[in-house]
């Protein structure tokens, strides 16, 4: 009379162990996506939704902080500065040199001498402001020579005939 149990899976030894074989993954009807897979890419999303204003506010305050902590170094440099100015005001010998220098002061048996330009300023003003004018190239003035030289002529202007 046949068995109608079925045999147990042998193993190739023959000694009845049960081997189970693997079973490759079908994708489902809706496609290769499960429904956790979904539900973590949806937490995801939410949580970088819901994390973005604040890391970007994060951001912004940090931008902020630096800002004021550069703000706070320049300050304490400007407050070196005049406290280092401060200080060589206090000195006399200071003072009395920035008299002579700005002043035209003069100690008793001296005597001052201002040079005064053409145009009646003094010279020292003339000469600093000569000194801050950008010297000039040789090839520019080649250049302008050539520019000159190219254009019309510039009529002579005769002294002799302007007296009579």
């Amino acid at each position: 009379m046949p068995d109608s149990s079925p045999d147990p899976p042998v193993d190739g030894d023959g000694l009845g162990r049960s081997v189970q074989v693997a079973r490759p993954a079908t994708p489902g009807p809706g496609g290769s996506l499960t429904g956790r897979a979904l539900i973590v890419f949806t937490v995801l999303a939410l949580l970088v939704v819901a994390l973005s204003v604040p890391v970007r506010n994060w951001l912004s305050q940090r931008a902020q902080v630096a800002a004021l902590r550069a703000d706070i170094s320049a300050s304490t440099e400007r407050i070196n500065e005049l406290q280092t100015e401060l200080d060589r005001w206090s000195d006399p010998a200071y003072i009395s040199s920035e008299a002579r220098r700005r002043l035209h002061f003069l100690l008793p048996g001296e005597i001052g001498y201002v040079t005064i330009s053409r145009d009646g300023r003094p010279a020292e003003t003339v000469l600093s402001e000569a000194a801050t004018e950008a010297p000039v190239g040789w090839h520019s003035l080649v250049w302008d020579s050539l520019e000159r030289a190219d254009g019309p002529p510039i009529a002579a202007k005769d002294d002799d005939s302007a007296g009579t």
